[in-house]
């Protein structure tokens, strides 16, 4: 919940909300908290146990990393690994202050983002994919594309296709995905995001390794005028 404080620099709470915890911190503070997720997770129940979990924190706005479809900062679309109740739920009179929610990868990409054309993939539970072109975000939906044998791309890059493909044949496919998305896409670079990043091998020259924590600084930066990035 917001509680007045003096200072005169905006404090923001950003949350990560993935399918297996949810995460979150307060800018201008080292302290991350986080608990864990599950399928049966619903919107009211996740932002009542962040209320409980940062009642000694003030904080003036917040920032939502949502994994689902969120157009013009509202959640359109049920999650597929988490509960029901996201679509159209209020944060904004949840948590008593403005709020901005955004597509986790989105969020995320705008965290990694150097400028250009770039093309993100979180390699997490699912697959999170979003583009940023010359600072202007755009969540995609990729994941549940059709890619092989009845099957989309988040069943072969995602946590279920790490387990049944094994690290090699995974990695195989995450580098097929990366050269088909970025000769229909055309970015400047490809960042990998997302917890099973950390299992890749040897990638191509474009794409760079991003880290999980450029979530947070994702949630910081949409608040931030003179960013780069331009958020609707």
């Amino acid at each position: 919940m917001k509680k007045p404080g003096r200072r005169s620099e905006r404090r923001i709470l950003t949350i990560d909300v993935g399918g297996t915890h949810v995460k979150f911190e307060v800018s201008g503070n080292a302290e991350r908290r986080e608990f864990e997720s599950s399928p049966d997770l619903s919107a009211k129940t996740m932002a009542a146990k962040v209320l409980e979990l940062t009642k000694d924190w003030s904080y003036d706005v917040v920032s939502i990393g949502y994994p689902g479809v969120v157009v013009r900062n509202r959640i359109v679309a049920e999650p597929r690994n988490l509960g029901r109740g996201w679509r159209g739920f209020d944060f904004g009179a949840a948590f008593r202050c403005p709020v901005k929610v955004i597509n986790d990868a989105a969020m995320q990409a705008v965290g990694s983002y150097q400028g250009g054309r770039m093309l993100f993939l979180g390699l997490g539970t699912g697959l999170g994919t979003a583009m940023i072109i010359d600072g202007v975000i755009e969540s995609m939906e990729l994941a549940h594309l059709p890619y092989r044998k009845h099957k989309t791309y988040e069943e072969y890059l995602g946590v279920a296709g790490f387990k049944r493909l094994g690290k090699k044949r995974w990695r195989k496919h995450v580098r097929n995905v990366i050269k088909m998305f970025s000769a229909a896409l055309q970015p400047d670079y490809v960042m990998i995001g997302g917890g099973n990043a950390e299992h890749l091998g040897r990638m191509p020259g474009n794409v760079r390794l991003g880290d999980n924590d450029n979530a947070f600084a994702g949630g910081y930066r949409l608040w931030q005028s003179g960013s780069g990035i331009d958020y609707q």
